[in-house]
């Protein structure tokens, strides 16, 4: 897509949006104006069209805190930066867990476990530390030890991809399972 279709398709909805967001505030024709100066930089790099939408979104409310975040300004910005009505920004979450837990059992029993406990249960790395019976640090670097050998597990079998702030804005599943229990159902079978 072109700079001047993106600009004809979405400079209306962005528009509305950015001002929606900041009360109408005086510089938000300037933030839109940011919004596609950052669009047209980084346009070849968007490798699905039918994502465009979710990502000139994103970016608009990327620019709408980095606005108010810049200028240390001692306004807040308004209310959540969350989507309007016309844009319903997809939520990810179930088929991340999904993903997720299909990836679990691959990790050996203690980091597995502490994932599990951490990440989905919900339980602080403090109470991890209790409940494993381990100093703090030790719960801390369990479960970044967990994270990191889930990191290639995921994205095996997981296509994910987030902003910069973390926030995941694409997810898709390319294999039903990691190919490593592929590789280990051919072991044990």
């Amino acid at each position: 897509m072109e700079i001047e279709a993106l600009w004809s398709e979405y400079h209306e909805p962005v528009r509305r949006f950015v001002q929606s967001k900041t009360g109408y505030h005086p510089d938000a024709e300037d933030i839109v104006q940011n919004v596609f100066m950052k669009a047209h930089s980084h346009l070849n790099e968007v490798k699905d069209e039918q994502r465009i939408q979710a990502w000139i979104f994103q970016i608009a409310r990327n620019s709408i805190a980095d606005h108010y975040r810049k200028d240390k300004r001692t306004e807040e910005p308004p209310g959540e930066l969350q989507t309007i009505d016309e844009y319903e920004e997809p939520d990810y979450a179930k088929e991340v867990i999904a993903c997720f837990r299909s990836v679990l059992p691959s990790l050996p029993e203690k980091y597995r476990e502490a994932l599990e406990l951490s990440e989905l249960k919900g339980m602080s790395q403090k109470e991890l530390s209790e409940h494993l019976g381990i100093s703090y640090s030790g719960a801390k670097s369990r479960v970044q030890r967990g994270r990191e050998m889930m990191k290639e597990p995921l994205t095996g079998c997981c296509h994910i991809e987030s902003d910069r702030y973390g926030n995941i804005v694409d997810f898709r599943v390319l294999l039903e399972e990691p190919p490593e229990f592929k590789r280990n159902r051919k072991k044990l079978g």
